[in-house]
């Protein structure tokens, strides 16, 4: 695929759509202009890639709204260098939007055609994970814990015990929280058993699913 002028000019476009709707990150808003949205949808949608909506991908997940993307990592307050992990790789957008921030992005994905989709995406875009696992992102990852951010990108209906102890003390945990009615929500672990929730507004995600058979690799 190519990354044309006229991609740049709409994701140009986006950006300063995603600026009227509030997202005011530089950090973010420079990702968002250089990640090619249109590298993550089959080529006859390229004209939809650079509207601010979802999109249906395989395994009857989403590729998340650009706005949805840009505020839940700004939310994340990411630095670079830091270690971030994601749960639910889908696509393969939000890690590239997180990598191009400069992060150490650790990410896992559930779904064996998205996992082996966003693999070959981001050796096309030259855009590499610190880690990539294949498995149940209820499990976090452990072994490589803790971490500065944790972003969750599917709906968990309860809050998910064993990501909040691979949390630093410090760090910031972004979740869509709920089942039917689900909230955008901010977690700070501010001790070993002290965690401040900031509820930041209704959202909609496909659920967050647990308990693979299948082993971490």
């Amino acid at each position: 695929m190519v990354d044309s002028y006229k991609h740049k000019g709409r994701r140009a476009f986006l950006v300063e759509v995603l600026k009227e709707k509030g997202i005011e990150d530089p950090k973010v808003l420079e990702a968002i202009s250089k990640v090619p949205r249109h590298f993550f949808l089959p080529s006859a949608f390229d004209d939809f890639a650079y509207k601010d909506e979802a999109f249906p991908i395989a395994a009857n997940q989403t590729i998340s709204q650009p706005f949805t993307v840009a505020f839940q990592s700004s939310l994340l307050e990411a630095k670079p260098g830091e270690a971030v992990l994601e749960i639910g790789t889908g696509s393969g957008y939000q890690s590239c939007v997180l990598i191009e921030m400069g992060v150490n992005l650790y990410t896992i994905e559930r779904q064996k055609d998205l996992f082996d989709f966003s693999k070959q995406i981001f050796k096309k875009l030259r855009l590499t994970p610190k880690h990539q696992s294949f498995g149940d992102g209820y499990k976090g990852l452990p072994l490589f814990a803790p971490f500065d951010k944790i972003l969750v990108t599917a709906a968990s209906a309860t809050m998910p015990k064993e990501l909040l102890k691979q949390l630093k003390i410090g760090g910031i945990m972004v979740l869509p929280l709920g089942e039917e009615e689900q909230m955008m929500t901010k977690i700070i672990r501010k001790s070993e058993k002290e965690f401040v929730k900031q509820e930041l507004g209704d959202c909609k995600f496909v659920p967050m699913l647990r308990d693979r058979e299948d082993g971490q690799n």
